[in-house]
């Protein structure tokens, strides 16, 4: 059993607190720039047991009536079809997905910003699509001389010649599928449109790491770099806000580079000064949810090891540069980690050269670790996932829980109809066949009701999983982590 060292109610109720106090001091109005993922935030769970996946969409239910949001993506990325890495989904899907997402919940979507708009003939497309589904989309075009020329960005050649997008709630929340979305370009023309109307807002920012009240070094910290290497974010003291206040405190080197820009134009739009640091733009109440600081840095270094193995795998595949399975080489020599530190790692590279095949090894929650091979019949995650929930519900290795009379049609059906040059069950096929098993078969039904519990188990493969298979481990909770070695010397693998 995980020891949980986060406390997500005390965490919720104290950023709800702050966001408040933000917005009383700016009056009508406040435009919150929200960073990070706002549904799924596995990483935040990883790096911090106890916080809840979601807690930044129970957050914004406290908000509910007085909140709408604003969606903002790069019309660049939607251009070259940039992928959300955990999701395995562009980010234009992810749009989608935000909104219906938030709608569900029963949060009010204002409209979707197109940032760095240059008539793109894939951006024109999303937008189109957005707007003939009801959901108002606006275009933010490059202003010339950005950051650096600050009388023509605050003039009605710079920030004004985006449009006005018109809000009726005090708190508005300005959020993205990923980072370079242009979130704060975003609220500042807002502002700057706000301001030129004569009414009162403000700007605030809502980034979840770095953790502005941890150590510079702190695990937590480092897994955030860990986590951005490919980004080459790097965690630094803030400067600013050490001279204001003598006090030191942690943010990242983009937010650190471009406050004096920020703080400038803000003083500009509203005619005062606003911020002293980087660290006063925040309101992360996160830290303050932290109780058991041995159980979060035992933790957070686990995410940093997974973070190496996955670095590997993206490098092998030609998503990242070598310097990011380096910068994360380095991060986990000053935490005294090697890659082995990873307690499902040797019993799966054991189990492959015992059978030859890649291998699979599973940590249940009470500790012990189940393994899985590839073989004539099923590819190792499917066979791994069924000796794990055996062996949770009870059950002997060798009882047989899917009949040959389902699996040999699937087979069938595969090699001959679809054509498959590897007729074997993936993890997706064999969940579905033990499914339909669980109809007649008591013993299939009793294993099924086990998959819950592998939620927030560890997993390692000798071997890069297929997309399939990895995407299902996701949706099971599972943190799988794999060797850089394909399964096969086929380029194209499905």
């Amino acid at each position: 059993m995980k020891r949980i060292g986060f406390d997500n109610s005390l965490y919720v109720a104290r950023q709800t607190a702050s966001i408040k106090e933000r917005m009383a001091k700016f009056g009508d109005k406040l435009y919150l720039e929200f960073g990070g993922k706002l549904f799924d935030d596995y990483h935040a769970a990883r790096v911090l047991p106890g916080f809840d996946v979601n807690a930044k969409i129970r957050l914004l239910q406290e908000f509910a009536d007085s909140s709408e949001i604003i969606v903002c993506i790069n019309a660049a990325d939607i251009e070259k079809n940039k992928i959300r890495s955990d999701l395995g989904i562009t980010y234009d899907l992810d749009v989608m997905r935000l909104i219906d997402n938030l709608k569900r919940m029963g949060l009010s979507i204002n409209s979707v910003v197109i940032t760095q708009y240059r008539e793109q003939k894939a951006a024109e497309i999303f937008r189109n699509r957005m707007e003939m589904r009801g959901v108002r989309t606006y275009v933010h075009l490059p202003i010339k001389g950005y950051p650096g020329d600050i009388d023509l960005i605050v003039s009605d050649k710079g920030y004004g010649i985006n449009p006005y997008i018109e809000t009726t709630k005090p708190l508005v929340v300005v959020t993205a599928p990923g980072p370079g979305s242009g979130k704060l370009a975003t609220c500042l023309s807002q502002l700057y449109h706000e301001h030129k109307r004569g009414n009162p807002a403000g700007y605030a920012k809502f980034e979840t790491f770095p953790v502005w009240n941890l150590p510079l070094k702190h695990p937590v910290n480092l897994a955030y770099e860990a986590a951005t290497a490919d980004l080459k974010d790097v965690n630094m003291i803030d400067p600013f806000h050490l001279e204001a206040y003598g006090k030191t405190t942690v943010n990242y080197n983009r937010d650190v580079e471009i406050f004096p820009v920020v703080r400038t134009i803000l003083e500009k739009i509203m005619g005062k000064e606003v911020y002293q640091s980087p660290t006063d733009m925040g309101v992360n109440m996160i830290g303050y949810g932290i109780f058991d600081d041995d159980a979060v840095q035992a933790a957070a270094k686990q995410e940093v090891v997974r973070r190496y193995y996955h670095a590997c795998v993206d490098y092998k595949q030609g998503r990242v540069d070598l310097e990011t399975v380096h910068k994360i080489e380095i991060i986990l020599k000053q935490l005294s980690l090697r890659p082995e530190d990873r307690t499902v790692v040797a019993p799966a590279i054991e189990k492959s050269k015992q059978a030859g095949t890649p291998a699979l090894a599973i940590e249940l929650p009470n500790g012990e670790i189940v393994t899985g091979r590839t073989t004539d019949l099923m590819d190792c995650s499917a066979s791994s996932i069924l000796n794990s929930i055996k062996r949770l519900a009870g059950l002997a290795d060798d009882l047989l829980m899917l009949s040959p009379i389902i699996l040999e049609p699937i087979l069938t059906l595969k090699r001959h109809s679809l054509g498959d040059h590897h007729p074997i069950l993936n993890l997706e096929e064999v969940l579905i066949a033990l499914s339909i098993s669980a109809a007649t078969n008591p013993i299939a039904e009793l294993a099924m009701t086990k998959l819950d519990a592998l939620s927030g188990c560890e997993a390692h493969c000798t071997s890069i999983l297929r997309p399939a298979d990895e995407s299902i481990f996701h949706k099971l909770g599972i943190n799988v982590t794999c060797g850089a070695e394909y399964m096969s010397d086929d380029l194209f693998e499905e």
